[in-house]
């Protein structure tokens, strides 16, 4: 297969899908909305800048300068309130550049790795190829949905949501890694006859790489578990507009007025004014890190270092820290979204709390850090629902499958 992806170049989402079909021998060519260093084994690597990514730079500068001042002038959500407006004015010019790459490198398949904006622009590119008869076959195209394309984007502005629908309207298949965004893609104007399926985001989990704690301990025979490390809790979610950060920070005293030891990490925080501005406030400097973006593999040893994951947002749908959480034995405690509850059984092996409410979230970890036997049991039952139901190889093979299908019907 020749496939084209477009989607965001640094994403570890997309990264993975890339890989997984680069590795298996077909050629791929990814167009990025945002600068990316080199992919070993791309066919090509092209740059397509949407909305405000040239303000972002390359990854290795993203906590530089640039990045430093916008997020100590521009509250998070303010951010994204403005990509939502300056990004249409942006798909024209976008549109163009991925026609003629679509022209030029003539892919089996587009896949657009989420709606905004990738799956926007390339909608209008592949209309206006048809138009200008540039070829009597386009190829299909497939897009995926983010977890918050739908319940945040699409209605953020009027300009969005018909931007959304018209990219429902074109594409020939959908990928979810829910089935709420499955009944919101029908409701938005995806027709119910065309293919879709529904696979984690992140195309699995690679548990070579997030595993529980344990698992070493006992291959190694040394008998040492997570529940013997100092207690810690992990945030994984960094600072977006969705994540209700604010109810995190306010909930930690009444943990610490209880758990006095607990030490809360922090990845993808440092540097950003508002949690600073709320640790000084609530006086729990002492027990709070604020780490900058970590890799894959740091991750992973950040999630085996903490008993208990905490992802509190208010969009979402199915979380690839919240299955990372889950394959490396931290018991996951969630904003109450239904995308959730398909992963997530309250008291067996999670908890799920209204996202705005401090104290029910202080009083769900204290639960969790009081009873260890709940603790092990959601461990070894998030293994194992991750091990059926969302492992990379299997989900990937599964993916390649269904894309295999959408070519031959063209």
């Amino acid at each position: 297969m020749k496939l084209l992806y477009i989607a965001d170049g640094r994403s570890p989402i997309a990264l993975n899908w890339i890989s997984y079909f680069i590795r298996i021998g077909h050629e791929v060519h990814l167009a990025s909305t945002f600068p990316c260093p080199p992919i070993e084994g791309l066919a090509s690597l092209m740059l397509i800048p949407v909305a405000m990514s040239g303000v972002y730079g390359q990854p290795e500068i993203r906590s530089g300068n640039r990045g430093r001042i916008l997020r100590q002038i521009v509250p998070v959500s303010l951010r994204t309130k403005l990509r939502h407006w300056v990004a249409p004015l942006s798909f024209s010019r976008a549109a163009n550049i991925l026609r003629e790459v679509t022209e030029q490198i003539q892919p089996d398949l587009i896949h657009a790795m989420r709606i905004p904006y990738e799956g926007m622009i390339a909608s209008i590119a592949l209309r206006r190829s048809m138009g200008a008869g540039a070829r009597n076959i386009t190829p299909p195209l497939l897009i995926s949905v983010w977890g918050n394309d739908f319940t945040l984007h699409a209605r953020s502005t009027s300009v969005m949501g018909n931007y959304t629908r018209q990219a429902l309207r074109d594409s020939d298949a959908l990928h979810t890694d829910c089935q709420r965004d499955q009944d919101l893609a029908m409701e938005l104007g995806f027709a119910p006859t065309k293919p879709s399926i529904i696979l984690p985001g992140g195309g699995g989990i690679k548990l070579d790489v997030f595993y529980p704690t344990e698992t070493l301990s006992k291959d190694s025979g040394i008998h040492h578990f997570v529940d013997e490390l100092p207690v810690t809790i992990i945030n994984p979610r960094g600072f977006r507009a969705y994540v209700s950060n604010d109810t995190f920070f306010q909930a930690i005293p009444s943990v610490l007025s209880k758990y006095p030891d607990v030490r809360f990490i922090c990845p993808g925080m440092a540097g950003e004014t508002q949690a600073y501005k709320w640790i000084m406030e609530l006086g729990i400097g002492q027990q709070v890190e604020l780490l900058p973006v970590q890799s894959q593999l740091e991750m992973a040893k950040l999630f085996r270092r903490s008993q208990i994951s905490v992802s509190i947002t208010t969009h979402d749908g199915t979380p690839n820290s919240l299955l990372e959480a889950m394959a490396s034995g931290c018991f996951p405690i969630a904003g109450d979204i239904q995308s959730l509850h398909e992963w997530i059984t309250p008291d067996e092996n999670g908890l799920l709390v209204d996202p705005g409410d401090p104290n029910a979230l202080a009083k769900a970890i204290q639960k969790v850090l009081s009873q260890r036997e709940l603790r092990r049991q959601a461990r070894e039952r998030n293994l194992q629902i991750v091990k059926e139901r969302a492992e990379y190889e299997t989900i990937m093979h599964t993916a390649e499958e269904f894309c295999s299908r959408l070519i031959s019907k063209i």
